[in-house]
């Protein structure tokens, strides 16, 4: 199971989708670090689970790019290319601001109720301090959003792109410099401004959000940048 794809309410995964899930976990908060291998004996041993559990867990990391896997070689965590992450933040910004007419040709009272509660859901888990918790309806806040443009081929891409620049982000930065429940309070701009109607303003929320990111989207983007 996707970061995307978990719900606001827990549910039963298969056992294969927690060992994904713990995995992605350790991978994306760095403590798995870039290049540590993952050996499927040694996995199965720690979940107490078969290794083909494993390897099915590791071939979903594979697809979204967090692990690399070779014939008859060890599989080991994805490296976390600044020049990757670069891109990959510019080339979300790109789908999300663009995305912004269809976002409001597509809003109703559904979206908003569901973007609201993923934004009462990341402010809970900012408050305990789960970062994971709260990247996780970060995420499922930015793709619920996207989905009302109905772009469905896209939404894999920028799903991409927000697991990544959010794991750089983390791996780059010190605990001090993020603060999570400011984290949680920036998607409140986004929320109101859909709430106007008004594709310019949304547009405009997204970018500033987008290049505003901690550390990171000043980096890669000028003072100036423009929306597309």
């Amino acid at each position: 199971m996707t970061l995307a794809e978990r719900p606001l309410a827990s549910t039963q995964l298969s056992r294969s989708e927690t060992v994904e899930h713990a995995l992605r976990r350790e991978i994306v908060l760095g403590t798995l670090s870039p290049g540590a291998a993952l050996r499927e004996l040694d996995l199965a041993q720690r979940f107490k689970c078969a290794q083909g559990t494993i390897r099915e867990a590791l071939m979903r990391l594979s697809e979204d790019g967090l692990v690399s896997r070779r014939a008859r070689r060890d599989t080991h965590v994805a490296q976390a290319s600044p020049t990757d992450a670069g891109e990959l933040l510019r080339i979300r910004h790109g789908i999300e601001c663009r995305a912004a007419a269809g976002v409001v040709a597509g809003c109703d009272d559904a979206l908003l109720r569901d973007l609201d509660l993923r934004l009462q859901a990341m402010r809970v888990a900012a408050l305990q301090g789960d970062e994971y918790g709260l990247l996780e309806q970060d995420c499922g806040f930015h793709l619920r959003l996207f989905a009302a443009a109905a772009m469905p081929v896209v939404e894999p891409v920028l799903f991409r792109c927000l697991v990544h620049t959010q794991r750089f982000k983390i791996l780059n930065t010190t605990p001090e410099s993020r603060d999570l429940l400011a984290t949680a309070e920036r998607h409140g701009s986004i929320i109101q401004a859909l709430e106007s109607r008004d594709t310019d303003t949304l547009a405009r929320a997204l970018s500033h959000h987008i290049t505003t990111i901690v550390d990171f989207g000043p980096a890669v983007f000028t003072p100036d940048q423009d929306v597309p």
